[in-house]
């Protein structure tokens, strides 16, 4: 007898649907080997962690799209592991790294340090929940708040450049309190950054300007010469230019608002 059982769909689709969670796995556990690394004291073995997930969080949308195997489930599978990746994992690195040795000025400067790293976790939190629930309806081209990658960024290549500087972060944890605040409070601030997309949707949503091509092509030989620094430097740059353009516009406001 014949059996007429319905043959089921091919294992690649499945598999396809599967590749963009995929990459965000390996962003989770790249963020969960910088907290372990930190609690070692690899600290640059744990900020090179929290770039990679950085770069694999990039992947795994746009691999969403380009296979068109975007879910409900995947938008939440992401942000959790990007509350872990950039979230914690910063938050933990700089901690043990600098935050933790303010407890050599007394027990309250301790409890402002770990109080700090709580603040940047939770502000993180705050900013992924206010992107979900606003995703829909804010323009593509601009980020409300500093991105959290933005924000690992910072925090991990201040980390990073310092202590390939040979700089201890019991010397810098007063800078080292100072960086975490003020990234905690940008990303749940109202400040608009580029997120050097276009405003379309589908592919040609991830198209940018030609002279964005070439800051990426010189930010690559910048990384080939010195990783910690060229990061560092683009990643204050971009959390300043926020504010930056923020004042630029409330000084043109007011000046054409003038008699």
């Amino acid at each position: 007898m014949e059996d007429d059982t319905p043959t089921p769909g091919p294992a690649r689709g499945r598999g396809i649907y599967l590749l963009p969670n995929l990459f965000t796995t390996g962003g989770l556990f790249a963020g969960f080997f910088a907290i372990i690394a930190a609690s070692q004291g690899r600290y640059g073995a744990a900020c090179i962690a929290i770039f990679v997930a950085a770069i694999l969080d990039g992947i795994d949308g746009r691999v969403a799209r380009l296979t068109n195997t975007q879910s409900e489930f995947g938008v939440q599978y992401d942000s959790l592991a990007d509350l872990i990746s950039f979230g914690m994992a910063p938050a933990l690195v700089m901690y043990h790294w600098a935050l933790m040795s303010l407890k050599l000025d007394g027990v309250t400067a301790g409890r402002i340090g770990w109080l700090a790293a709580f603040l940047y976790a939770a502000c993180a939190a705050l900013r992924l929940a206010r992107f979900n629930s606003q995703v829909a309806k804010v323009d593509k081209r601009w980020f409300v708040g500093l991105a959290s990658p933005a924000a690992a960024g910072l925090m991990a290549s201040f980390v990073w450049a310092s202590h390939d500087l040979d700089w201890s972060g019991e010397e810098l944890r007063y800078v080292a309190l100072a960086v975490t605040v003020v990234a905690a409070l940008l990303m749940v601030s109202q400040i608009r950054y580029t997120s050097f997309k276009g405003s379309g949707s589908g592919p040609k949503s991830d198209r940018v300007p030609f002279f964005f091509l070439l800051i990426a092509l010189a930010l690559l030989i910048a990384l080939w010469i010195d990783p910690p620094k060229t990061l560092l430097t683009a990643a204050t740059l971009y959390a300043l230019s926020g504010p930056a353009a923020w004042a630029w516009r409330r000084r043109s406001s007011a000046a054409r608002a003038a008699p």
